[in-house]
């Protein structure tokens, strides 16, 4: 019976554990930002989605950015609603960055452009989309070795565990979240941090 009730109560904290938002540490982020060289987060440079542009990332210095690893086939991907939601409502205060990427249980198999119509076919996406990536493994991309490794964005080391994870960028090019597939984009964790 002991092993049992230990059983659950291991699994309780495993639960609550796992809907934890990962934030910055409060020191790191209270550093002077204007003895600072400009953040690596701004030499990033990538294709949208059609291939019709190189996008700079440099034009989102001084606003939020919340870069999220999106899927056509998941069972998150209802969250492009919310997502273009997050957009229309708060685009003045985060600039929503969906990248597609087939890297969990091939439910990302179109091509760009197949992307490019369910987006717009079923969600009404209108915010910015970039070219298909890979998010984690051998070939990850430079910009999520970058928010997944703790020696280059200076704190966290998590990568996306699925499709529909999220980091939140601050006004300065420094990564000061990351939310897991679960955390709605409309829910109070980021809407709290987007209005801090």
């Amino acid at each position: 019976m002991r092993t049992i009730i230990t059983f659950f109560v291991a699994l309780m904290l495993f639960s609550a554990c796992s809907k934890v938002q990962k934030s910055r540490p409060e020191a790191v982020e209270t550093a002077s930002s204007e003895t600072k060289e400009a953040s690596p987060f701004y030499d990033f440079t990538l294709k949208s989605l059609d291939g019709s542009q190189d996008i700079s990332f440099e034009q989102f210095k001084g606003k939020k950015v919340l870069l999220v690893n999106v899927a056509s086939k998941c069972g998150y991907t209802p969250q492009y609603k919310d997502l273009q939601k997050l957009h229309e409502m708060y685009g003045n205060e985060v600039v929503v960055l969906g990248f597609p990427a087939n890297n969990f249980m091939g439910q990302e198999p179109g091509s760009n452009e197949e992307i490019a119509t369910f987006c717009e076919k079923n969600y009404g996406v209108t915010f910015p989309m970039f070219e298909k990536i890979s998010v984690k493994g051998d070939d990850q991309h430079q910009l999520y070795q970058w928010l997944s490794s703790k020696e280059k964005n200076g704190w966290n080391d998590e990568a996306p565990s699925w499709n529909f994870c999220k980091y939140l960028v601050n006004e300065n090019g420094e990564l000061v979240h990351f939310f897991n597939s679960k955390v709605e984009p409309m829910g109070d964790e980021i809407i709290s941090a987007i209005k801090k």
